[in-house]
């Protein structure tokens, strides 16, 4: 039993926490549980007399309810401006309708590899190739319904190195695309948040948030794919990217709290893990969740069994348990063999709240995501296919599912906040090593391209920033810088950038804001983030980063540089 565990970080995790559980309870005196059958017997049993007692007992019951319940919320809009460059970069999806297309010639021509007509000109090899298909349309129709990316990746490995370089140089010249401006002048969302609060009893509370966040003009809960990881939906964002009108459950979880009076805790369902510590600073709110906001800013259900420390001022340790992606339900793997079923992908990890004090906050977590997939369950439209290069019928709304798992992540983050005089300041610093497993998918590998072998590497990130409150107690000014090595990778999908997480950046990142209150719970934002990427890929584990000042091949266009000036005002009742 124990070896079975072993191999499955996951179980190990849940048995670890349900051991802890039970050890706890165990120490609770009998007579208390004793009281509580007894208390809930006779409340099971009142007001079932027919006695016209019953509708009175109802009615004070929904009272007494509603009285436990405390609810507040806060409704923001915002007006954002996107002024941004594209890196030149060759098209990695016409790349890939070239690979497709030229074994396709290769299997209708006896075996002869495609020539350009004209050297010179890089897009005469495509137009071989279009001639080709044209005339054994019949035959290509067939051959890409029933392609699949193993068979691909089969037969390029059965070609000499020679020839698939020699095919790569034909094709890669005819994709280059130029580096180019986007931007958008103008974009204007609605987020609406309502709190729930209520204490069940001394030692039980609940907490939710309900959410509804918008683009003006478009309820369609559904984006067409652009390359940017926030541009599928997917359970870690459906209330922190622009979605819907549709009010959806961003949190619900209970708290045990002091369980028999040792100090322990447990918290279980939808986790409060976005905004957590230092984001809390540049909004100027109570922090908002639990981990720290360096390395996980994502939605997730799962389970919190923690433990204060009554002679450690603020001390406070937390292991976390949850659940990313499971393979079971709603994947239709009861269709497919044993061995091509997925695993479901877990995090395990420790939050550890060090030192807690008015003047100084310091706090550490430390994490793996276990069996990480090739993304997770989510509704977009998909412009092209990813194994043809071809562009996907439609758009029709199309449900992603993951394929393969690509190996584990490790992350770890170590935060100090401080409070001086009229400034408040922080310091983090984090790092992340992937685990690879030798897979790749059509979105490539563990931080690799489809065709190549994963291997393991390391990143850093920083992030610092400090915020001045001036002495009317209304006014606020803050600047925020962070940085992302080359293969930097978070869970921060859920971050409240329009454009894309900060703090997932490959490259550089500055932003300054003011805050201004209008009155006691109004407030005014406005805030500039000034991105500079040095490399592909940011907020995605998928596909090898590259330097854009090298002209790579990408699967979609990214950004080299980009400015978000926003400008929000958020009422809170």
């Amino acid at each position: 039993m124990t070896e079975k565990l072993m191999k499955r970080p996951a179980a190990l995790t849940l048995a670890i926490m349900l051991g802890l559980l039970a050890a706890v309870v165990a120490m609770m005196p009998m007579p208390v549980l004793a009281a509580d059958d007894a208390q809930g017997k006779e409340a099971a049993t009142a007001g079932t007399k027919d006695d016209g007692t019953e509708g009175r007992v109802e009615e004070l019951e929904r009272k007494a309810a509603m009285d436990r319940l405390n609810f507040t919320g806060e409704l923001r809009v915002t007006a954002d401006t996107i002024d941004a460059t594209q890196a030149a970069y060759f098209d990695g999806m016409m790349l890939q309708a070239g690979v497709v297309d030229s074994i396709f010639y290769v299997q209708s021509n006896g075996g002869m590899f495609p020539a350009p007509i004209d050297p010179n000109d890089p897009l005469s090899i495509y137009q071989v190739l279009a001639s080709n298909v044209q005339a054994n349309y019949a035959d290509y129709l067939y051959y890409i319904d029933h392609l699949t990316f193993d068979d691909l990746k089969a037969t390029i490995g059965s070609f000499p190195p020679a020839q698939q370089a020699a095919l790569m140089g034909m094709l890669v010249p005819g994709t280059a695309r130029p580096e180019q401006d986007y931007k958008n002048d103008i974009i204007y969302t609605t987020r609406l948040r309502l709190n729930i609060k209520g204490d069940v009893d001394e030692h039980f509370s609940f907490a939710g948030r309900l959410a509804m966040y918008k683009t003006w003009g478009d309820s369609s809960g559904v984006q067409v794919f652009n390359g940017q990881s926030n541009s599928i939906n997917i359970d870690g964002v459906t209330t922190s990217v622009p979605n819907s009108d549709i009010l959806r459950v961003d949190r619900a979880y209970f708290d045990w709290k002091n369980i028999n009076d040792t100090g322990w805790y447990l918290s279980i369902g939808r986790r409060p893990s976005t905004g957590g510590p230092p984001l809390e600073i540049r909004e100027d709110r109570p922090r908002g969740g639990t981990p720290l906001g360096h390395v996980v800013d994502f939605q997730f259900d799962g389970i919190t069994a923690g433990y204060s420390f009554q002679k450690m001022p603020g001390a406070v340790y937390r292991f976390c348990y949850g659940v990313g992606f499971e393979s079971g339900f709603g994947s239709a793997d009861q269709l497919r063999s044993p061995a091509d079923r997925m695993d479901d992908v877990n995090f395990g990890g420790l939050n550890l709240d060090l030192y807690g004090s008015e003047r100084m906050f310091v706090q550490a977590t430390m994490l793996r995501a276990f069996d990480v997939t090739d993304g997770f369950n989510g509704l977009v439209v998909m412009p092209v296919n990813p194994v043809t290069g071809q562009p996907a019928p439609g758009p029709a709304v199309m449900r992603f599912t993951p394929s393969a798992n690509l190996g584990d992540i490790d992350l770890a983050a170590i935060l100090m906040e401080r409070t001086d005089g009229p400034v408040r300041w922080f310091a983090s610093v984090a790092g992340m090593q992937s685990h690879p497993n030798n897979v790749t998918t059509p979105f490539g590998g563990l931080f690799s391209d489809p065709y190549t072998v994963p291997e393991s590497h390391t990143a850093s990130s920083v992030y610092a920033g400090f915020r001045y409150d001036f002495k009317n107690n209304k006014t606020q000014v803050g600047l925020e810088y962070n940085h992302g090595s080359q293969f930097w990778f978070n869970f921060t999908n859920a971050s409240d950038d329009l454009l894309l997480s900060k703090l997932a950046t490959r490259g550089d990142v500055y932003e300054a804001y003011w805050l201004q209150k209008l009155g006691a719970r109004v407030q005014f934002r406005l805030s500039a983030i000034d991105y500079k990427y040095d490399y592909s890929g940011s907020g995605w584990h998928m596909g090898l980063p590259k330097k854009l000042e090298e002209m790579p091949i990408l699967g979609f266009p990214t950004y080299k540089d980009a400015l978000n000036i926003r400008a929000a005002m958020t009422v809170r009742f």
